[in-house]
């Protein structure tokens, strides 16, 4: 959420793009993760041999002809064939409404297969969508004791249960697949009540971000008591709790499919890295230094290697845990006062980087301010995760291209912050969820005859104005 400190750091936000630093500022990636990315996302070397196409553009109709005549010997397409075909329709057209409500849409997540939409709203509202069926609602959640407005939501694995979080030790659990449409907490449903405090705790906290294990079996939760905790759904108890950071812990993440290593990221600018494995659970195995602000986020590739970072220094960065510091290096840049909730960024801060910088690559171009704005990667069905996207406090959705880092689509429309953004798993569609109280979808294609269809003029400000950031 908000930094305890207040020397804070780092790079151009959208507004600066026109400094002449930032504009010849060259931008580097590492060469494995560049070519692990191309690998997965253009059409392979055998596919380019019998194209005769070299380095060369490749049609989709070349594509679809080759594999209708066997040219390549396999009679289908491999999956970096079916990337590249597919990540040539990105959801840019629209948008189409889904919903709008009277308060700030704060969060929007597919669930693992696409078939549900999850919304979280300001005013203790939750709302899940069928994306098989017109999105139809097909869960309305009233939610109990929040404070403020809901944090963070994570479905099960099985896509039975919903956890939610808000600005305290409580994360409320509900079953959203019983008959009810309506799930009004402990009135018509039961919203059995998780307790992340412990018995010396001298305050209450807030709880920014939750994560189901990859089986189901525990949450985790980053958290302005500083610290990463892990509840074993089994046992029904606090089994771990790790005091990762120096500043509220805004954003924690399960590394791969193990759940054994996990990822945090905090107001004090670093990332961290967590192996359950270790004999010392309560020391990181290592520490990624090179953002010059809080992270407000954080998203795995899913590999146990990559992941990127959104952060308060208006960047987004792309790190391999494979390239660890064992200790935090001090950073020298000359410290500048702000506060991200109401100042626009410092322009002075804009020429800043971070002298132990180990990240591999830096995007710049959205701008993170009143709010933990959150990043993805995009899906690795029909992209090959060739891009990285974001929500902006400037009212837009940039989507990067990994490898080269330029902004390829910039989304338009919304008339507030884009807090959240989410891309369907497998089709070119794309959900957004801004302050304006919008939730909108973006596809690949035009559909004028949709009566949901958004045009210039429907637009409204943040119904509640920028009195709170979270």
């Amino acid at each position: 959420m908000c930094s305890k400190r207040k020397t804070c750091h780092g790079g151009p936000s959208q507004q600066e793009q026109d400094s002449p630093a930032v504009a010849n500022e060259v931008f580097v990636i590492d060469e494995e993760v560049s070519h692990l990315t191309r690998l997965k996302s253009e059409p392979s070397e055998r596919t380019r041999a019998c194209l005769h196409a070299g380095k060369s553009h490749i049609s989709t109709f070349k594509l679809l002809s080759s594999r209708e005549s066997n040219r390549s010997g396999f009679g289908r397409f491999s999956s970096a064939d079916c990337s590249y075909a597919l990540r040539k329709h990105l959801p840019v057209r629209g948008p189409w409404c889904v919903d709008n409500m009277d308060c700030a849409a704060y969060i929007s997540q597919f669930s693992s297969d696409g078939s549900l939409l999850i919304a979280g709203f300001r005013g203790g509202r939750i709302r899940i969508y069928n994306a098989d069926k017109k999105w139809k609602i097909h869960k309305d959640i009233t939610c109990k004791s929040l404070r403020w407005t809901v944090s963070d939501i994570a479905l099960s694995p099985d896509q039975q249960y919903l956890a939610y979080s808000s600005l305290s030790p409580t994360v409320h659990i509900v079953n959203v697949q019983n008959a009810l449409k309506q799930s009004h907490a402990n009135s018509t449903d039961i919203h059995e009540g998780l307790n992340f405090s412990a018995a010396d705790d001298e305050s209450s906290f807030g709880i920014f971000s939750i994560k189901f294990s990859k089986d189901g079996r525990e949450i985790a939760v980053g958290n302005s008591n500083e610290s990463i905790c892990i509840y074993d759904l089994g046992a029904n108890k606090v089994t771990e709790r790790i005091q990762a950071h120096v500043a509220d812990v805004n954003a924690v993440t399960f590394a791969d499919e193990s759940s054994d290593v996990l990822y945090s990221g905090s107001d004090d600018s670093l990332c961290k890295v967590w192996d359950r494995r270790c004999h010392k659970r309560t020391k990181p195995v290592g520490v990624l230094a090179g953002h010059l602000d809080g992270v407000t986020f954080i998203d795995s590739r899913g590999d146990g290697h990559y992941f990127i970072s959104n952060c308060k220094d208006q960047t987004i960065k792309l790190w391999d845990i494979r390239k660890l510091s064992s200790a935090t290096k001090d950073c020298t840049p000359k410290a500048y006062e702000w506060d991200y909730r109401w100042m626009t960024y410092p322009s002075e801060a804009r020429f800043l980087k971070h002298p132990y910088d180990q990240s591999l690559a830096t995007f710049r171009g959205h701008s993170v301010l009143r709010t933990l704005i959150r990043c993805h990667f995009s899906p690795m069905h029909s992209t090959g995760q060739r891009y990285i996207y974001t929500g902006s406090s400037d009212q837009c959705v940039y989507i990067y291209d990994v490898a080269t880092g330029n902004v390829v689509e910039t989304l338009k429309w919304h008339e507030s912050i884009v807090r959240d953004c989410s891309w369907h798993p497998h089709l070119p569609t794309l959900v957004s969820s801004s302050w304006d109280g919008y939730l909108v979808r973006w596809e690949a294609t035009e559909d004028d005859d949709d009566p949901t269809t958004l045009n210039k003029g429907k637009q409204k400000m943040c119904p509640e104005g920028y009195t709170f950031t979270l």
